[in-house]
């Protein structure tokens, strides 16, 4: 569940980009402040850099700028592990100040001790990579203990009235019912709502046999959310779910979640890299949208089905017809089973 001031905020703005005429607009600007970790998953692209790429950080000004120029409602600070950057609060608090909602993508192995930096706002929800029950999770970021540091974090966050929700990446292997006692657990933490996504086969990740493809995804995903309990909570459009399951059909929006990092802005999406450019408009402008995409035959983005391309095709077909409006509604007070 999403609070009614933030989704009142995303519906208004959705609404102002229709009623301009844009077709290309960002929902969710990706900040990624660096690309050090404190874990080393498998499954990830992201911290195969060498370490003189490792060490590079973003200034909280050049967040900030970044923030401005791309306009996007929503601001989600992945990485690396953001805690691991000796500024986060300053960045922070300045996207605080000009009333982004910011889901801070965090491990939480460090998140107990660095609580004290942050101040709680309905604008800053710590968003905790959350793989699954203790043994799946352990697995899954390759080091034991990590299930068990990251609850204390989620219970002390929750205890202090920060908003918290999880994020959770699925691979081949997962099991359906181990998933939805998952989702119980995570309901007893006190989290706000979950996010779930399939992953997404990063070429330089080490482990290649756990990704997914799209009819794998679907069989996955609709034997999780069948008949889902009424006390699951998720931070996700319901439309996206029912995309997950195979009962939608969206193509992909990649300049929903434009990516900014220490190379600039990335092209064309978070998950790829393509070449970066120094500004948001030449990314817009400039970037061969049409070479990417389900239908494109890009052979890299012919298993995507990841949230960061699909969740703004979800919200863009709510707000772009009473047809899709309507879709919403009713899966919304029935659930996307």
């Amino acid at each position: 569940m999403v609070p009614i001031k933030q989704a009142w905020t995303v519906a208004s703005y959705v609404l102002k980009q229709k009623l301009m005429g844009r077709k290309r607009y960002p929902l969710v600007m990706m900040l990624e402040p660096l690309f050090r970790c404190n874990l080393a998953c498998a499954g990830c692209g992201k911290i195969q850099y060498p370490d003189h790429i490792l060490n590079k950080r973003l200034t909280p000004e050049q967040c900030w700028a970044a923030a401005d120029e791309c306009g996007a409602p929503m601001v989600s600070i992945p990485g690396g592990e953001p805690l691991i950057h000796n500024e986060i609060d300053q960045i922070v608090a300045g996207l605080v100040k000009r009333k982004k909602y910011i889901y801070l993508c965090t491990n939480a192995l460090l998140l107990k001790r660095k609580l004290d930096l942050f101040t709680p706002s309905t604008y800053l929800t710590f968003s905790v990579h959350m793989d699954g029950l203790k043994e799946d999770h352990d697995e899954a970021v390759c080091r034991d203990g990590t299930y068990d540091t990251a609850v204390e974090g989620i219970k002390e966050a929750v205890k202090r009235g920060f908003r918290v929700t999880t994020n959770t990446t699925l691979f081949e292997g997962a099991n359906p019912e181990r998933v939805r006692k998952f989702f119980d657990q995570m309901m007893e933490l006190g989290v706000e709502g979950m996010m779930l996504s399939p992953g997404y086969s990063y070429e330089k990740a080490p482990d290649q046999a756990s990704f997914l493809g799209r009819n794998r995804t679907r069989e996955l995903f609709k034997a999780i959310l069948q008949n889902p309990k009424k006390s699951w909570r998720f931070n996700l459009s319901p439309l996206f779910l029912m995309f997950l399951q195979g009962k939608l059909e969206y193509e992909c929006t990649p300049w929903g979640s434009p990516c900014y990092n220490i190379f600039g802005w990335q092209k064309p999406c978070y998950l790829l890299q393509d070449g970066y450019v120094p500004t948001f408009k030449q990314l817009i402008e400039e970037t061969d949208w049409d070479k990417y995409g389900n239908k494109s035959e890009n052979k890299k983005c012919e298993n995507c089905m990841v949230h960061c391309g699909f969740e703004p095709s979800a919200v863009d077909d709510t707000f772009g017809s009473l047809a899709g409006f309507g879709r919403t509604v009713r899966a919304t007070l029935m659930g996307a089973s």
